[in-house]
């Protein structure tokens, strides 16, 4: 079944049209800006991501707050995306900005422990279950050295992960299956080694290939993220992570969760809320309110472990960690952020918003009869383009319509609410709104009343 069925694919392409016409017209002045930043900047862009949406040129933002952000032309948008999950718990949130302009005139960086640093460390293990701690500027980094660790640890060298996973930029994970062949993803630029003699890949929910895979008895760890996020969400299936966890138990691996999209899912993440119990495990981009920080934590037995295999090391440079981790402005900013903004509270009000949007979005689906589904994992939500969720990698990848895609984040972009570039992927943060989401799903429901084939 295609993707596009239900829909006038002439209309769609029409409309697309019209919209990107719109939105050059919305916006002279983010035009003007991306026209004189491309002097200077590789791509037009700080960063070459921020070209992958669907407008003809990049929107600048002059100030972000809250569940909003005005653009340089002064219209208002209700941020769904969130920076990504960057801003899961809202941009600016009032404790850490608090927190970041007292520090301001403390100091920013001593490469020594600040007073925030031991807080930190004992709110995350009571929040996570882990009681050991260490800090990095991102995700990246943070599962790059959990692999480190974990490889000295264990004597081991390969790693496993999941068909279509998403860990940053680590390069031992752009590792994909293509026609069931592990093979290094071709979208990987300047990569010299062969990264399939030390990543092992599997597909998601495959209890016999990761059996398989384990059984050779080289495997390290698995890194894994608990729900798939980066290729549409896929999510485990009843019983696959307790008999996961006992298989890699069972052949000597240890098990690293990456919650850094997942802790949608609760104060303690994912694996917290499901009863999980990883060796190790990462949270990256929203820990800090927004602020470039990230943590990584260990079990005590793998604590031990690791902190033999450093001091077994002749000394020098572990390759692991870099000056500005765990420097004073982030410290600041994770502590205002973990005990004032990532609260209960804050995720009820989330949880229940997302319910709406989940339950508005399968409503709406169904009225204009589209084969389309629905995944909600906690604040995180989105809408597919398949009747049944996918199971894997592979099946999220094959329903995937860029395309399609980039035309409904235009409509809805013109409107004032932005989503996630990548994919189909929408946040709540503890400013949404209940009319915020009620909005959303107005503008959703007329682009599929301007596309559709049949109309109701």
């Amino acid at each position: 079944m295609s993707t596009r069925d239900g829909l006038d694919w002439q209309r769609v392409q029409a409309l697309i049209a019209a919209e990107r016409a719109d939105y050059a017209a919305r916006n002279p002045e983010s035009a003007r800006l991306a026209g004189q930043a491309a002097q200077h900047l590789l791509f037009g862009v700080p960063m070459h991501w921020m070209n992958d949406w669907s407008t003809p040129f990049p929107l600048t933002v002059r100030e972000a707050s809250g569940a909003r952000f005005r653009d340089a032309d002064g219209h208002e948008y209700v941020d769904f995306c969130l920076g990504d999950t960057g801003a899961m718990f809202g941009h600016a949130p009032q404790p850490v900005a608090q927190a970041i302009a007292r520090q301001s005139a403390r100091g920013y960086t001593a490469m020594l422990p600040s007073e925030d640093a031991g807080p930190v460390a004992a709110e995350l293990a009571r929040r996570f279950g882990l009681p050991y701690w260490q800090f990095a500027l991102s995700a990246s980094d943070a599962n790059r050295f959990v692999l480190r660790w974990l490889r000295a640890a264990t004597g081991r060298s390969r790693v496993l992960v999941f068909n279509g996973c998403y860990h940053g930029t680590v390069d031992d994970v752009f590792v994909d299956l293509v026609n069931g062949v592990p093979a290094q993803r071709d979208s990987l630029l300047g990569q010299v080694h062969k990264l399939t003699d030390h990543t092992v890949v599997v597909e998601f929910n495959d209890l016999p290939a990761l059996e398989a895979a384990l059984a050779q008895g080289d495997i390290a760890c698995v890194l894994a993220e608990p729900v798939m996020t980066n290729v549409g969400m896929v999510l485990p299936q009843q019983g696959y992570w307790e008999a996961a966890q006992q298989l890699i138990k069972q052949h000597g691996a240890l098990l690293v969760i990456d919650e850094t999209h997942t802790i949608s899912s609760g104060p303690g993440g994912y694996a917290r809320a499901h009863g999980m119990q990883p060796d190790a495990l990462v949270v990256g981009k929203p820990v800090g309110g927004g602020i470039p920080c990230a943590v990584y934590g260990f079990t005590e037995e793998l604590a031990r472990r690791v902190e033999h295999a450093k001091r077994s090391a002749p000394p020098g440079h572990s390759g692991i960690g870099t000056t500005l981790s765990a420097n004073m402005f982030a410290m600041a900013a994770m502590r205002a952020n973990l005990e004032q903004v990532m609260t209960e509270l804050a995720y009820q009000h989330m949880f229940a918003l997302a319910s709406q949007l989940a339950d508005g979005l399968r409503d709406i689906i169904a009225r204009h009869r589209l084969p389309w589904c629905v995944t909600q994992v906690g604040a995180r939500t989105e809408f597919q383009f398949a009747a049944t969720p996918p199971r894997n990698g592979s099946e999220a990848q094959a329903i995937m319509d860029g395309e399609l895609e980039q035309a409904i984040h235009l409509y809805l972009l013109n409107r004032g609410l932005l989503i996630t570039p990548f994919h189909n992927m929408l946040l709540v943060c503890p400013a949404t709104t209940a009319d915020d989401v009620a909005r959303l799903l107005s503008a959703f429901s007329s682009f599929l009343a301007d596309t559709i084939q049949i109309q109701i």
